[in-house]
């Protein structure tokens, strides 16, 4: 992952290499990347963070759905970008055994089946029972706080990969 030191150097980034910077950021998600792009010069990073999460705050509750669904199945989804790959992989999340690996698919089946997106825990700094003991109390939710809670977890993964980026 390419790492930035300072704003200058981030409002100096072509588009092309701004987008592929932070393309990612939301998961997938290029358009954020691409608004947030067109809305240089930020005068440190406290503005360029906070206009690109603002600009996730204020998205469309159907342009959340798609950011939602960018987002792979905890430990059973094959093709992961390197973030997603990075973060299940410090979360031991492709070391579950036989049993983890199992409620991990039930729950993911019947999560996707009851809100339509997949289930979405920032997984820094967790281990496997922590995020199984969010899943299985997360997927008793209400649709409305469950979206909410997903969008803030959505958020959380943000913030975390933008602080990576810009050290």
């Amino acid at each position: 992952m390419k790492t930035i030191n300072s704003i200058e150097k981030v409002n100096q980034l072509s588009e092309n290499e701004f987008i592929s910077t932070f393309g990612n950021v939301f998961e997938k998600t290029n358009w954020i990347a691409n608004k947030a792009f067109n809305l240089k010069p930020y005068k440190d990073f406290d503005d360029f963070i906070s206009t690109i999460i603002k600009i996730y705050e204020n998205s469309s509750k159907e342009d959340c759905l798609t950011i939602f669904n960018a987002h792979p199945e905890l430990a059973v989804e094959k093709k992961l970008t390197e973030d997603s790959h990075k973060e299940q992989s410090n979360a031991n999340l492709n070391q579950c055994n036989s049993e983890e690996f199992n409620e991990f698919k039930n729950l993911n089946i019947e999560y996707r089946s009851k809100f339509g997106f997949p289930f979405i825990i920032a997984v820094k700094g967790k281990n496997i029972n922590e995020i199984l003991n969010d899943f299985r109390k997360r997927i008793k939710n209400e649709i409305n706080l469950e979206f909410n809670e997903a969008k803030e977890q959505v958020k959380t993964i943000a913030t975390f990969r933008l602080n990576e980026i810009i050290n």
